[in-house]
């Protein structure tokens, strides 16, 4: 089973993007963010017509998620975190696929650091880490995946002396991401790559792409018995060498069937 996550950075102004990168790719489940477009506006016909059932949560002119799953349709449970009835930022939805809960999240950013952006970003990690204690104890398939907008450590940034400051690198966000792992999950991408430079997100000026001066913002969480199955990770850096592409490249791991020792 392949399982992508996407920075779509605008699913309508993209879409010829997304459509060519899903007939490549043919990932079985794709959770995509910052849809930049209301519910209303969701191309569900395109991605029909290319094999995927959906279901989303747009938001006019920023944010939204959604999840795609090739040859059939996401069963929806959730729409949002708890914790915070009166947020009305779409960034987070949730769907079970073959028996596995997926969570497709877009953590914000958080900058300027300090201000009540990166109180909201604090807060909004502090739900997560709620809600991701609750979907452990169910016990059942889970992965929580999407644009964390973290680099968990000095590895997953292209010089990062230079962003101490930025809300991407603060101590107290790669700490909650520190604490959200402990809980039980496992990073995927750094589980199978654990000394690697592997970036996610390379900005569009100073010509970061060509420089690969990049930054590692979009994770897999797996829960335990999905860690078990976990046969491959990486990136699809050559999407961000498109025209017209999104500044994040899709990030995909591969599942077994059934843990991966007992199948050796």
């Amino acid at each position: 089973m392949k399982i992508a996550t996407y920075n779509v950075n605008g699913v309508n102004g993209r879409l010829e993007i997304l459509l060519r990168w899903l007939s490549e790719a043919r990932p079985d489940v794709v959770v995509l963010q910052e849809l930049k477009a209301p519910n209303a506006k969701f191309p569900a016909k395109a991605i029909n017509a290319a094999g995927y059932g959906a279901v989303w949560h747009g938001q006019k002119s920023w944010n939204g998620v959604a999840i795609l799953a090739r040859g059939q349709e996401p069963h929806l449970t959730r729409k949002g975190l708890p914790g915070e009835p009166e947020d009305e930022q779409s960034r987070y939805i949730e769907a079970i696929v073959d028996g596995i809960v997926i969570g497709c999240l877009y953590l914000p950013n958080g900058n300027p650091y300090p201000g009540p952006k990166f109180d909201y970003k604090l807060r909004w990690f502090q739900r997560l880490h709620s809600y991701a204690d609750e979907l452990l104890e169910l016990e059942v398939p889970v992965i929580l995946a999407g644009d964390y907008n973290v680099m968990p450590t000095d590895l997953d940034v292209y010089k990062p002396e230079r962003w101490r400051d930025d809300a991407l690198f603060r101590i107290e966000v790669r700490e909650a991401f520190r604490k959200l792992v402990g809980q039980g999950w496992t990073d995927a991408v750094r589980a199978l790559h654990p000394g690697e430079r592997i970036y996610t997100f390379w900005d569009y000026f100073r010509n970061a792409y060509g420089r690969d001066a990049g930054l590692r913002l979009d994770h897999f969480l797996l829960s335990p018995d999905l860690a078990e199955r976990l046969m491959k990770a990486d990136v699809d850096k050559h999407v961000r060498g498109w025209d017209h592409t999104s500044d994040h490249a899709p990030v995909w791991i591969e599942l077994a069937e059934e843990p991966v020792s007992k199948r050796r």
